[in-house]
């Protein structure tokens, strides 16, 4: 399986890193030293392609970039996120122009460059127009401070209207076997458009990965507060997870080399699967040599319908927060 891949014209390793678990969402943030030697063992590893944004960590997972990866910054695709941030402890979703040339600006000033590849406005701030957030990232292009625009979980309407104002490069969101929520249109329109697609949580959030309980969560990990992560719905979708490792045996493979397999057999999709260990980067890279035949695949879309799917991917308050086509 080829893995190359085109965001804005720079051609990449579709199998990135995301790197909002070393610091951010589910439990205490990895040791500096663990965090350290993971991304450069990425960087051995092919992986040329590093996500981040200015709300992982409340801006601790950019300076964790900045400090391990700046030496080696002509080797790696970056990307970051604004629209999104940690103020006074609390996550702030704010889309006007005067806020994203300042979140820019302390994240060119943390990931320790002055040229962010790829730029996303994380959340779509509501109060404001999206065509005004596309205009401010439009003039941070034309200022040559990020490389390119990209869009983070909005639906097909808000893609187009945001792409009539300037071109939109990547579009990132949810994506994997049991959250399927792009194929209801932003997918085809991104295609349609030629706009990359970057589907993060791949692994549903360890799900796919071999979290069958919650037990070994920690406080203030944020699938406690996920429905599918209640403890009915978890055990009603492990059936699920219990059948996909069963292909992957007969694709010789692991459940989570499977999962991105499945994923990347789409040429305009870009995996960023995160981790915080790196005999599990290892594994997830080896999802590069996974040949998935015609019958497993439809044997896998059988399975994982959205309608065999217990509990939403979010609450209710978040899911208001989000821009999605409709079911």
């Amino acid at each position: 399986m080829s893995l190359a891949r085109s965001i804005n014209g720079k051609r990449l390793n579709g199998l990135g890193l995301g790197c909002m678990n070393l610091s951010h969402g589910y439990g205490p943030a990895t040791a500096p030293e663990e965090a350290s030697a993971l991304l450069l063992r990425a960087l051995d590893l092919g992986v040329d392609f590093f996500d981040t944004a200015a709300l992982y960590g409340f801006g601790a997972n950019e300076e964790l970039l900045g400090r391990v990866l700046a030496p080696h910054r002509r080797r790696f695709f970056l990307a970051s996120k604004c629209g999104m941030t940690g103020i006074d402890g609390r996550r702030v979703i704010d889309g006007r122009a005067a806020t994203i040339r300042a979140t820019c600006d302390e994240s060119l000033r943390r990931l320790k460059t002055d040229h962010i590849d790829l730029y996303y406005l994380h959340r779509w701030d509501k109060s404001v127009p999206i065509e005004e957030s596309v205009g401010a990232l439009a003039d941070l292009v034309q200022a040559g401070k990020i490389g390119a625009i990209g869009l983070s979980e909005v639906s097909s309407a808000t893609l187009r209207r945001a792409h009539a104002v300037h071109p939109v490069a990547a579009m990132q969101s949810e994506y994997s076997l049991w959250s399927r929520d792009p194929e209801r249109g932003v997918l085809e329109t991104c295609r349609e458009l030629g706009v990359a697609f970057v589907a993060f949580s791949p692994l549903a959030r360890g799900f796919l990965g071999g979290l069958s309980d919650t037990a070994s969560l920690t406080p203030g990990d944020l699938r406690l507060s996920m429905p599918r992560f209640d403890a009915a719905n978890l055990e009603a979708n492990l059936p699920l997870a219990q059948a996909a490792r069963r292909i992957a045996q007969e694709a010789a493979c692991s459940l989570p080399q499977l999962a991105l397999a499945w994923l990347l057999r789409d040429p305009i999709i870009s995996v960023i699967p995160g981790t915080t260990r790196i005999s599990h980067l290892e594994e997830n890279m080896g999802a590069a040599s996974v040949v998935l035949s015609e019958a497993q695949l439809r044997e896998l879309d059988r399975l994982f319908q959205p309608a065999h799917i217990h509990g939403e991917r979010y609450n209710a308050a978040t899911l208001t927060e989000i821009d999605q086509d409709p079911h």
